[in-house]
């Protein structure tokens, strides 16, 4: 556990000491999905130290006509890609269908671009009976974190594990339920932002997403 009021080194760090109070997992035979590319560092160390692949999960926000910023779904990737809307967010902007649908398109299309990008041609690791860790650097607000939770659901999962160093003592009440079990070090209040609580917070980077993937492969093989 970290102190409301302690700070975590880097993003490695913080996955070092989730990965300690993850260690009871370790039989289970979980996959750790992080959420790219600032989950990527700390789920590699989760997954290191539990044995199990890492794979990320690539969310995509469906944005209102003119207002990219208002959600009112998302695209989740996975070996079938997920559809989350919100549909009173939809009646509330008129957005009519055929935008909804070339939206889902044209994220499905992002989708499969940053996946290349980070796995290659590799297919996503299937979830389905699955323990599942969904790992991200902190919460603020919830909300993509949320819609990741909803379409895992649809996955069929066996049992789904929330687990971040830090987060909004309000997100992780607003979270409850929408996973089986959540791990969070530190619940500080107030809360600010995720990056208040790193000493280093610096941006991560696609080419140490696909160095940290790459190693996490090489691990899990020679494990085998």
């Amino acid at each position: 556990m970290i102190g409301e009021s302690e700070s975590l080194r880097n993003r490695r760090d913080a996955g070092m000491k989730l990965a300690h109070a993850l260690r009871r997992f370790a039989t289970a035979d979980p996959i750790v999905l992080a959420l790219p590319r600032g989950g990527v560092p700390v789920g590699f160390e989760v997954a290191k130290v539990l044995g199990a692949p890492l794979e990320v999960l690539i969310v995509r926000k469906i944005g209102a006509p003119g207002h990219e910023e208002f959600g009112l779904g998302a695209v989740v990737d996975g070996t079938e890609p997920q559809i989350v809307l919100n549909d009173e967010a939809i009646a509330a902007v008129l957005a009519p269908r055929s935008y909804i649908e070339a939206e889902i398109a044209r994220q499905l299309v992002e989708i499969e671009r940053r996946r290349r990008v980070y796995l290659g041609d590799r297919a996503p690791l299937p979830t389905h009976g699955r323990t599942v860790i969904l790992v991200d650097d902190g919460i603020a607000t919830g909300g993509t974190v949320t819609t990741a939770l909803k379409a895992l659901r649809q996955t069929r999962p066996e049992y789904v594990i929330l687990a971040v160093p830090v987060a909004a003592p309000q997100s992780i009440a607003d979270l409850t339920g929408e996973a089986d079990e959540i791990v969070c070090l530190a619940t500080p209040e107030p809360f600010w932002a995720v990056g208040q609580y790193y000493r280093d917070f610096a941006q991560t980077t696609d080419e140490e997403v696909v160095a940290l993937l790459a190693e996490n492969r090489a691990q899990v093989e020679a494990g085998s």
